[in-house]
C-alpha cells in the first residue's frame, strides 16, 4: 500500500532569538496551532468531493492523492474510506483497495456497496470464494441490486457453479429489463452446455437491447459461421471488431470469462482471412480500405 502523504506539521515556532534581547524581555514559548477537528473534517469531505468529480472522468491518478489526504481529515468517514478503496481498484492496487474496504466496513458494516466493492476486489484476485462471501453480504443488504446479482453470478460462473449463476442473471434482469450483460453471460453459459441455439437467442436479446455491445455480436458471430451460417457469421465478425477490437485478442475474452468451447471455436473465427483483414484496418486505420 503506498504511503499516505504526510500532513503539514501543526507546531509554530517562534524563534527570536536573533533579535537584541531587552532587559525587560520575557522568555518566548513556541505556540502550538489550534485546529478545529470539526473544520478540518469538512476539508477532508471537500477533498472527497473533488476526488469523487476526477473520478467521474476518469482522472484516477489525480483523485487519489486528494482522497488519501481526505481520509486522514476524515477519518472517521466511511464514503471517504470507500471512494479511497474504489481508486485503489481502479488503479490496479487491489491490496490497498481492500485495506481502505475493510476501514470503510469498520465504520459502517451495514453499506452494501462496501461489501459489493470488497466482492469485487477479492474476484480480482481470483479469491472467488471471499467473493461469493461479499457479494452475498452485500445482497442481505441491497437484495434487490442488479449490478450485485450479477457479480455473484459472475463468481457462480467462474466456479462452476452454472445453474446457480443462470439464476443470478436472470433475476438481475428481471429488476432491470436491459442489463444486457445478464443476457448475454447466460449464452456464455448456454454455449458451454452444448446449448447453441439457446445461446444464440440471448445474444440476440442482448444486441436488440444495445446495438453498440460488441461482445454479444461477436460471439453470435462465432456461433452462427461453426454452425455453417458463414456469410452471416462474418458479416456480424466484422462489425462487432468495428466496435470494439480488443474483442479480437483471446486473453481479453478470457478476461471477460468466455469459456474453452467458445474460446476454441472463436481464435479459429479470428484466423479467417476477411477477420483479419478487419483485424488489420483497425490497427492501420490510415491505411486505404480494400
Amino acid at each position: 500500500m503506498p504511503k499516505r502523504s504526510s500532513l503539514i506539521s501543526l507546531l509554530v515556532v517562534c524563534s527570536l532569538w536573533s533579535l537584541p534581547r531587552a532587559a525587560y524581555a520575557q522568555a518566548l514559548i513556541p505556540h502550538t496551532l489550534q485546529l478545529d477537528a470539526a473544520k478540518l473534517e469538512q476539508q477532508g469531505l471537500g477533498l472527497a468531493r473533488q476526488a469523487a468529480q476526477l473520478a467521474q472522468f476518469q482522472q484516477f491518478e489525480l483523485a487519489l492523492p486528494q482522497a488519501r489526504l481526505a481520509s486522514q481529515l476524515a477519518p472517521k468517514s466511511d464514503k471517504v474510506w470507500f471512494l479511497l478503496g474504489g481508486l485503489y481498484l481502479q488503479t490496479k492496487n487491489v491490496d490497498g483497495g481492500i485495506a481502505a474496504l475493510k476501514k470503510a466496513e469498520s465504520l459502517n458494516p451495514k453499506n452494501g456497496d462496501v461489501q459489493f466493492a470488497l466482492g469485487s476486489a477479492y474476484f480480482q484476485q481470483q479469491k472467488y470464494q471471499d467473493a461469493v462471501l461479499y457479494f452475498q453480504k452485500g445482497l442481505k443488504l441491497k437484495p434487490n441490486d442488479p449490478e450485485g446479482l450479477f457479480d455473484l453470478g459472475n463468481a457462480y460462473y467462474v466456479t462452476g457453479k452454472l445453474p446457480a449463476a443462470i439464476a443470478q442473471y436472470n433475476k438481475a434482469v428481471s429488476l432491470e429489463k436491459k442489463f444486457w450483460p445478464a443476457i448475454n453471460n447466460v449464452g456464455l453459459i448456454f454455449y458451454e452446455q452444448g446449448n447453441v441455439s439457446g445461446a444464440i437467442k440471448q445474444w440476440q436479446s442482448a444486441v436488440a437491447i444495445e446495438k453498440q455491445a460488441a461482445e454479444p455480436l461477436l460471439a453470435m458471430a462465432v456461433a452462427l459461421y461453426t454452425k455453417g451460417q458463414h456469410g452471416q457469421g462474418l458479416a456480424m465478425g466484422e462489425a462487432a471488431l468495428r466496435i470494439d477490437d480488443r474483442y479480437g485478442d483471446v486473453d481479453f475474452l478470457k478476461q471477460n470469462l468466455w469459456g474453452q468451447r467458445l474460446l476454441g471455436d472463436t481464435k479459429k473465427f479470428l484466423e479467417l482471412p476477411r477477420i483479419q483483414a478487419t483485424l488489420q484496418q483497425r490497427e492501420n486505420p490510415s491505411s486505404p480500405k480494400k
